[in-house]
């Protein structure tokens, strides 16, 4: 295969180089949630960068890969800076340098794709190799770490149903795979248009280009042939209420009265209209401790009975596992009865690293501010559904709607409903909450579930197992919303089979490089051999 990034022995002038790098970080930003919200540019964003890559050896291709990653990634999480300084009460400087690090660390995946890219070129197919190896780094980037998958490359695409319905045969990983293997498509095209031949073979293009129309047919007809399917499905009438408590208040015990009265008369005003079966409150809507507070008894006395429904709810929570041990703090979702009892309570198994706990206190515990409770939260250890009526509840809090295996191990245990119950108030008005909506549309796809969003200052919503975004919230405002959700019981594709597509690709990345090295090995051998011939 003749070589796509063929080097040349005086790469080109690097500053010339870097300027497609910083137009694909341009047009990923403008393809990611947020003011812009461009999405059909991501199919395109990585034309530049591989543009930038011709002809450069390994390292360099490294390093102009970092300068990508840099210009997308600091504009694009500078919500960070939001969190720690104006909530986390961590000092401007210190905030601003936890943003450039997280940026430069989340760089290293794009520098370490071009890095291979550079480093294959010749030896594996591109449209193989990039496809896969971008997938791999995302996998990998989910776990490292505990994980921080924020925002892949599919979740640009949240706001375009017909394209996203192949999610559920491989995920968002699936549809990332997609994605870049349009780029590098358009790009062997482009090069090959430039240089009037074949960079590529001709069967290699064909099946690329076939199986880029093969996804797009199949979101064509299930997006045709699912309405049906959910007009049949068993319906919920469930409510979300947004309190809008600010988050400087949130925990102060003189507004834990004001917190409640709130919540309650957003959900009685829904009664008004609805009967709602089920309401959901966001995440810590209850400042304290539900068996320990007086304020807890009005939830059954003032809601519950009076209207005969449901309520889930976020709290914190305290027990000891033994007399004589300590306390375990967990981030919980309570879900109440019509006659007052608890029949379920899920603890949140996916924890935010200095929000929720703090790694290596000893050294970091500058850190302790973050923490919103008197001590470290433990994660839960299980995943089996909440059961209300007719209904088996996947609760997913906050942080752990952007882990797709929660929600599918949710859905394989018998989930018919997904609820995500978030405080986004931490971010302020930035776009972080649009993009952490946005990687929830997905879980909904995924899994062909409907999931409910009810958020403490915003994006609370109904988005329904196609993906579509009913009746979201502004940012920073009361809102209560009743609507009937469908009810999808069975497991989708990805549930089953499809969660292993980035192992998959982890594992052909792996053999690109192997070959790589055996290549090299090889010529080494070839050359030696060779030198000892002539002597």
């Amino acid at each position: 295969m003749p070589n796509l990034f063929p080097r040349s022995e005086s790469p080109g002038h690097f500053g010339r180089s870097a300027l497609p790098a910083l137009l694909s970080s341009a047009l990923l930003f403008l393809a990611s949630p947020g003011s812009f919200a461009l999405p059909q540019l991501a199919w395109l964003a990585l034309v530049p960068l591989f543009l930038s890559l011709a002809g450069q050896p390994p390292r360099r291709a490294a390093l102009l890969g970092l300068i990508c990653g840099l210009a997308y990634y600091l504009p694009l999480l500078y919500w960070i800076v939001i969190v720690l300084a104006t909530y986390g009460q961590v000092p401007l400087p210190i905030a601003v340098l936890a943003l450039v690090f997280l940026a430069l660390y989340m760089s290293c995946y794009l520098a370490a794709f071009a890095f291979l890219c550079a480093k294959t070129e010749g030896r594996f197919p591109l449209l193989v190799f990039a496809p896969a190896c971008w997938v791999a780094l995302d996998l990998i980037r989910g776990m490292l770490l505990t994980g921080f998958p924020w925002l892949d490359l599919a979740y640009t695409q949240y706001n375009l149903p017909r394209l996203i319905q192949v999610a559920d045969l491989a995920g968002h990983h699936g549809l990332t795979f997609l994605m870049v293997l349009a780029n590098g498509l358009l790009f062997t095209l482009a090069a090959s248009l430039a240089r009037r031949k074949t960079t590529s073979p001709p069967a290699l293009i064909a099946a690329a280009i076939g199986l880029l129309l093969m996804a797009s047919g199949y979101s064509l007809w299930r997006m045709q042939t699912l309405p049906a399917a959910l007009a049949q499905a068993e319906q919920m009438e469930v409510a979300a209420a947004q309190g809008n408590i600010p988050q400087d208040q949130k925990w102060q015990p003189a507004f834990q009265r004001e917190t409640i009265d709130t919540y309650l008369r957003l959900s009685q005003e829904i009664f008004a209209a609805k009967k709602p079966q089920l309401i959901v409150w966001p995440e810590t809507a209850l400042p304290f401790y539900p068996y320990e507070h007086p304020l807890f008894l009005r939830l059954h006395s003032e809601l519950t009975r009076p209207y005969q429904t449901y309520l889930l709810t976020g709290a914190p929570h305290r027990e000891k596992t033994s007399a004589a041990g300590p306390l375990n703090y967990a981030n919980s979702a309570f879900l109440l009865s019509p006659d007052g009892r608890i029949t379920g309570r899920y603890d949140k198994q996916h924890l935010v690293p200095f929000g929720e706990y703090i790694p290596l206190r000893g050294i970091l515990g500058f850190a302790s501010p973050l923490v919103e409770t008197l001590g470290d939260f433990a994660p839960g250890q299980t995943s089996t559904p909440l059961s209300c009526q007719n209904s088996r509840i996947g609760v997913l809090i906050c942080f752990e709607s952007i882990f797709p295996e929660i929600s599918r191990k949710q859905a394989e245990a018998g989930a018919n409903l997904l609820v995500t119950l978030t405080n986004d108030a931490w971010f302020g008005r930035s776009s972080a909450p649009m993009q952490h909506l946005a990687m929830g549309v997905f879980r909904a796809v995924e899994t062909r579930k409907t999931l409910v969003r009810a958020a403490n200052t915003g994006i609370s919503a109904f988005i329904d197992p196609m993906g579509r975004i009913e009746g979201a919230s502004p940012l920073f405002t009361e809102y209560a919303r009743s609507q009937p959700v469908a009810l999808v019981n069975g497991v989708t594709c990805f549930v089953r089979w499809g969660y292993l597509f980035p192992w998959g690709c982890l594992i052909l990345t792996l053999i690109g490089m192997w070959r790589c090295y055996a290549r090299k090995t090889d010529n080494g051998k070839e050359q030696r051999q060779g030198a000892e011939a002539q002597s």
